[in-house]
């Protein structure tokens, strides 16, 4: 049946696009009709499942290897050394994933418009051109670098992409994945730069959330005390990472504050690509004394942008000394969430600001040379060619400085001509990740697990651990530079030294706990570190929810079990809504509503506070937070220039403890609106948006059906998108919003006589849309089911297919 859908729904799609002769909505031309419309090679070829049967010579191999699919398509690898084994993780992860793994390092390396071209209003060249600007070659060949001093870290990677090109090698026409068809363009070679260009996306993904450009503007406009009323370093809610007030180690260097280095005029017009609102994560490990078993249990669920094919590719990898299981990033091998015969991690982000702006001052138009220090420093000019399809060459020439690339320019998302800063981010310094999972994947202790951390420098993030011995540990593992107050929260001065990241801090005074007394550890995003850690710390947010709600009932569970930890993913429960509605409630004049208002109403005293698939209340809440919030802050919006928003937290707190806070009058308006006036006005304009949406959509606004989660296509065709109808919200520990959500679940036994394990992710194991296998965990994903993961030897597996792989004679 899925076959024959989507024979059905593609054929439709096809002939939609012949017979209107629009391009798809990529801005790709349609394809060769010809070849792609074959009845023997062309698209129809793609309808039928791909072979992982029989057995094959590839080149690559020294040995024999053993592939065996299991009953949910999770491909285990059985090989007598690791050369091997990754040169057949890259095989297999290539059979199933090929198009998704390159499509992805070519948006890293910015050659995105040489598939698609320049798009409307040029915005894939747009996007291209920021990838260059922001060095992600640049970064990539760091690490690269890194890679060619570690020669055993460089011959795995180099043996992973001879296994992807020896599947490229099998290809022809007639097996081409769909999407090279429908794009009209061919795989190009694997090769160690394009797995790290893959890496470096994910750290873009994960670590470059910051405000700089956005907090400069906002302390010209509003001034420092303001600024530091909105935008708090710390929030002061919830619980820290790692809690050891007044014990932390003495700090190494702490600079004394500077007064603010900040350039003279706005940062006018930069328009930015921000890091996604769905990024963030939980992950928490309880220890044996809390659960059933006597032994420790481990959850993990990173929160992404939900797509497809998805995120993460499960598999498991053996081999004489490495037997390790769970989500794989595809183009990348090992495993980078999982577990092994004896410990388990995951990972969630840590927020931390890895980026600094600095305001370069050139000494004539030909930016040649920039002043440092009292002295005029020669800058490196590297040309950019872009190879645009349907339009030709396009060129362009970024300039470098020793703080890293001029990403935004006057010829480049800026109106003012003065304008040139550079970006510093700690991605683009060498570096060594693929060493840490290395060791984690063959680690079989806490000591293996502090070692393996040991080389991990970026995107920051918060490794959760446990092991079969009974340890439990958390760690906020990143390279952080010292900074002094407000240094890295404004842009800085990229004149001086003294603003430069002149110290770290050391690997052995990054917030860490080992076995702590509570008998769990957690985190969700939220700050690293209790009060009185002795280092300034800054980010662009920190999470201030689903922390309180996991660390609550993580304390008040006894006796816990699997099945415990998987319902605890799939909470739902808003500590948002329940701090938030009735604050706004006591603020509501409900004197005069009309009958659609009263209904409202009356469905939001009812709510349960959670974001359930039928609740009614959670759509109504959300509808008018969604109104009132732009209300409180219209005072930053619709400004010339970019300026950052106060999250819901503290506009939440604002709404409590200052009643009388001058950005509740709404400038467009004559009239000067109080807090009562706006909770009214965005009450009355949330129904109007609800029945908007009753009317458009013929029927009542379910939660599930009014949030709209889509699993969207990398090429967002509708034909290769899913909706699915998922409960939970973004503040929710359940944190599946409308594009976003947990991208792999994963909850894993720490037991003696055999390791058990569950995980799931919203997709499938094949990027193949015809395949059974495209899509068919996303219901049971949205629903708290998990599959039983089968961590055994090729002889007890309940298997489906098996490929013998063999070196080429």
């Amino acid at each position: 049946m899925k076959l024959i859908r989507f024979l059905i729904t593609a054929t439709l799609s096809i002939s939609l696009l012949v017979a209107l002769n629009i391009r798809l909505p990529l801005s790709n031309p349609i394809p060769p009709l010809g070849k792609f419309l074959n009845p023997f090679t062309g698209f129809w070829a793609n309808s039928f499942e791909v072979n992982k049967e029989g057995a094959l010579e590839i080149t690559g191999l020294r040995d024999k290897v053993n592939v065996v699919y299991d009953s949910s398509a999770i491909a285990h690898i059985y090989a007598s050394n690791e050369f091997d084994l990754y040169a057949a993780q890259g095989f297999i992860t290539a059979l199933d994933r090929l198009w998704q793994m390159e499509f992805q390092t070519h948006a890293a390396a910015g050659r995105v418009s040489e598939v698609l071209g320049a798009g409307k209003d040029s915005v894939y060249l747009s996007f291209d051109r920021d990838q260059r600007r922001s060095g992600m070659v640049f970064a990539a060949e760091n690490f690269f670098k890194s890679l060619e001093e570690d020669s055993a870290m460089y011959n795995r990677a180099e043996a992973y992409a001879k296994g992807v090109n020896a599947y490229i090698a099998t290809l022809n026409y007639k097996n081409l994945p769909l999407e090279y068809k429908l794009l009209d363009y061919q795989p190009e070679p694997w090769t160690i730069l394009k797995t790290a260009l893959l890496l470096k996306s994910m750290a873009k993904t994960l670590n470059t959330g910051e405000k700089d450009l956005e907090m400069t503007n906002a302390l010209q406009l509003f001034g420092l005390e303001t600024v530091n009323q909105l935008f708090p370093d710390y929030e002061s809610v919830g619980d820290a990472i790692v809690e050891n007030p007044g014990k932390w180690p003495k700090p190494v260097v702490i600079p004394d504050s500077i007064p603010l280095a900040v350039p003279q005029g706005l940062a006018e017009a930069i328009a930015q690509d921000k890091t996604d609102k769905d990024t963030g994560s939980n992950n928490w490990a309880v220890s044996g004394k809390k659960t059933a078993s006597g032994y420790p249990i481990l959850s993990n669920d990173p929160h992404l942008t939900l797509s497809l094919p998805s995120i993460w590719y499960t598999v498991h990898l053996s081999a004489p000394g490495y037997n390790s299981m769970g989500a794989s990033l595809p183009g990348s091998p090992g495993i980078i969430s999982g577990f092994n015969d004896s410990i388990a991690w995951g990972v969630t982000n840590a927020q931390r600001d890895a980026v600094d702006w600095y305001a370069i001052q050139f000494r004539d138009s030909t930016r040649a040379e920039y002043l440092h220090d009292g002295t005029w420093k020669k800058s490196v000019v590297k040309s950019e060619e872009y190879n645009v399809r349907g339009l030709g060459i396009f060129k362009e020439e970024v300039v470098y400085t020793h703080h890293g690339p001029i990403r935004f320019d006057k010829n480049f998302r800026a109106k003012n001509q003065r304008v040139n800063y550079a970006y510093r981010w700690i991605s683009h310094d060498k570096s060594n990740e693929m060493r840490t999972f290395y060791q984690m994947n063959k680690g079989k202790n806490l000591s293996d697990y502090h070692s393996a951390l040991a080389y991990f420098s970026a995107p920051a993030q918060n490794f959760i651990f446990a092991s079969v011995a009974g340890d439990i540990a958390i760690r906020v593992q990143g390279k952080f530079p010292i900074r002094r107050k407000y240094e890295g929260k404004f842009v800085l001065d990229g004149s001086t030294s003294q603003t430069e990241w002149n110290h770290f801090i050391p690997d052995e005074h990054h917030a860490r706990q080992d076995n702590p007394e509570r008998g769990f550890v957690s985190s969700a995003n939220q700050y690293p570190a209790d009060s009185t850690y002795p280092y300034y710390i800054n980010a662009a947010s920190y999470e201030a929810y689903r922390n309180r709600r996991i660390n609550r009932l993580l304390e008040a569970m006894d006796s816990i079990s699997p099945m415990d930890m998987i319902g605890l993913q799939m909470d739902d429960h808003s500590l948002k809504g329940y701090e938030a509605l009735p604050l706004l409630l006591n603020h509501l004049d409900a004197a005069n509503l009309n009958e659609q208002e009263q209904t409202a109403l009356n469905e939001l005293k009812k709510w349960d506070f959670r974001y359930s698939l039928g609740s009614l209340g959670a759509s109504y809440f959300e509808s008018w937070w969604s109104a009132l919030y732009p209300m409180v802050w219209d005072e930053f919006r619709g400004k010339q220039v970019e300026l950052p928003m106060p999250t819901s937290y503290q506009t939440i707190r604002l709404i409590k403890t200052a009643p009388e806070l001058k950005f509740y009058d709404v400038l467009e308006t004559p009239e000067k609106e109080t807090l009562k006036t706006i909770v009214l006005n965005s009450f009355k304009e949330s129904v109007v948006s609800i029945e908007k949406w009753k009317e458009e959509n013929k029927k009542s606004p379910a939660w599930a059906d009014y949030k709209g989660t889509t699993v969207e296509h990398l090429t967002r065709l509708p034909s290769l998108s899913r909706t699915v109808a998922a409960p939970g919200n973004r503040e929710a520990v359940n944190a599946t919003s409308r594009r976003g959500g947990p991208s792999w679940r994963m909850v894993v036994s720490l037991e003696p006589n055999g390791i058990k394990a569950w995980g799931i992710y919203p997709g499938g194991q094949s990027g193949h849309p015809a395949s059974k296998d495209y899509d068919n965990m996303i219901k049971p994903w949205s629903e708290g089911s998990m599959l039983s993961l089968q961590f055994s030897d090729a002889s007890r597996l309940s298997a489906r297919s098996s490929i013998k792989l063999s070196p080429q004679r």
